[in-house]
């Protein structure tokens, strides 16, 4: 029996891609050991998103030569499918797999284990219109697995290399997703996230959004107790959108909106397609249908040439929203895209500063949102329990995200229940008590 040690870098569908492949490397017999251990094949999902990404890709499969110089090394994803190049000329990696291959990851491997010599296992990602299904039966969690829908991005923000790294949007089969999602909910998961690429664009390829029309019919799903979304665009969330997800009631009142900025001048050298004011309203039709709703968001700062006047516009922008939490990113360079040639880049200790107020910010934000729960009953979906003070915590999340615990006594086990309860405080600066 063949020893293999994983390791993955990079997004939530990296780390979706990466349980499937272990599942299958796990049924072909092969044992799973910890990447830091010596192993007789490494595999490393690789991310590009940034420069800094694709040095950590590396670094990881060098050190995996490193722990064991005759193991078999494989990278495998989106810096193999960007940088095939240098991909071929290191030393460090022995076989190397594209996006769109990785349902095929054991039978490359035997092939080149068999015969030291590999297929091209790196396609041409940009002009596939073909879904790569993968079907997930189990996860690390015990109570939220996460579930692939679409891949690919037709966006091409002026920062992002991704679309060169999945291809064009390629939506995943519906009768397919529910398939896999009632064999997670038979296994005993009660909470699932939809994720992709750019899962706004689920069904575009086909012609028309199907986003509405798949949740309608997961919310269906008996047994399945919560759906929340990934990421969204601002510009899929209409007034009839929310109208008629606020009328399932399985979707979890948490909405991540993707922003990037408050700035209508940075958006625009972004090449987001929408205006901060048109940001605004959406957030606006998502309150008027839910009370008190989680909006999250992710912000870059420091874009080639924002100046402090555009960085206050964003800091005031956030402040006006009232995001629960922000995801806050300086801005990295990455080969190949508009905005690493762009004048006007800034220096690392401006980045931080700005990043710095934005967390400021955010921090506050998070704060109030959280003690406005308190005196509210809510219900948290149980994930693990924690010691404190000698004290025994049930913790899991609210369908807001907002982390909760309960006090239990040891011989209790509550993981993946779903525990009713008031709010009365904060146990921790981000951990409700709930009594």
């Amino acid at each position: 029996m063949k020893s293999v040690a994983l390791h993955n870098l990079g997004c939530k569908v990296n780390g979706y891609e990466m349980d499937v492949m272990q599942q299958i490397l796990q049924e072909r017999g092969y044992k799973i050991v910890p990447f830091d251990e010596v192993a007789d094949i490494y595999i490393v999902n690789t991310c590009t998103v940034t420069n800094i990404a694709d040095r950590k890709s590396r670094q990881m499969l060098h050190r995996a030569k490193k722990l064991n110089p005759d193991a078999v090394v494989v990278a495998v994803g989106c810096y193999v499918q960007t940088g095939e190049d240098a991909v071929k000329k290191d030393a460090a990696i022995d076989l190397a797999i594209g996006n769109n291959r990785k349902r095929q990851l054991v039978s490359i491997l035997e092939d080149y284990l068999n015969n030291r010599e590999s297929e091209d296992t790196i396609i041409d990602i940009n002009h596939t219109d073909e879904y790569e299904e993968m079907t997930l039966t189990k996860t690390a969690e015990h109570t939220r697995a996460y579930i692939k829908i679409q891949d690919g991005c037709n966006q091409f923000c002026s920062y992002c290399i991704i679309p060169y790294a999945r291809g064009r949007i390629r939506s995943r089969r519906e009768e397919d997703i529910l398939h896999e999602v009632k064999g997670i909910v038979a296994a005993g998961y009660k909470e699932i996230v939809l994720t992709g690429i750019h899962i706004s664009s689920y069904g575009i390829d086909r012609g028309a959004s199907e986003l509405l029309t798949l949740l309608a019919k997961l919310n269906m799903i008996d047994g399945l107790k919560r759906i929340r979304l990934g990421s969204l665009e601002p510009r899929i969330v209409t007034e009839e959108f929310v109208q008629r997800i606020s009328a399932m009631p399985k979707i979890c009142p948490h909405f991540h909106l993707s922003m990037q900025s408050g700035c209508d001048a940075v958006l625009g050298r972004m090449n987001r397609h929408y205006t901060s004011g048109e940001y605004f309203r959406t957030t606006e039709i998502i309150r008027k249908y839910y009370p008190n709703p989680a909006i999250t968001t992710d912000v870059i700062v420091g874009f080639p040439g924002e100046t402090e006047e555009e960085f206050d516009i964003t800091e005031r922008f956030v402040r006006s929203v009232n995001f629960y939490e922000m995801h806050i990113f300086k801005y990295s360079k990455r080969q190949g895209t508009k905005a690493a040639m762009m004048d006007g880049q800034l220096t690392e200790a401006e980045k931080s500063r700005r990043s710095a107020i934005l967390a400021e910010a955010e921090r506050q934000m998070s704060h109030a949102y959280r003690a406005g729960y308190i005196g509210s009953e809510t219900e948290v979906l149980v994930e693990e329990k924690k010691e404190k003070d000698g004290r025994i915590f049930w913790v899991g999340h609210t369908p807001q995200y907002v982390k909760a615990a309960k006090e239990a006594d040891r011989s209790q086990d509550l993981v993946n229940q779903i525990i009713k309860g008031t709010i009365v405080g904060f146990l921790e600066d981000d951990v409700m008590i709930l009594k």
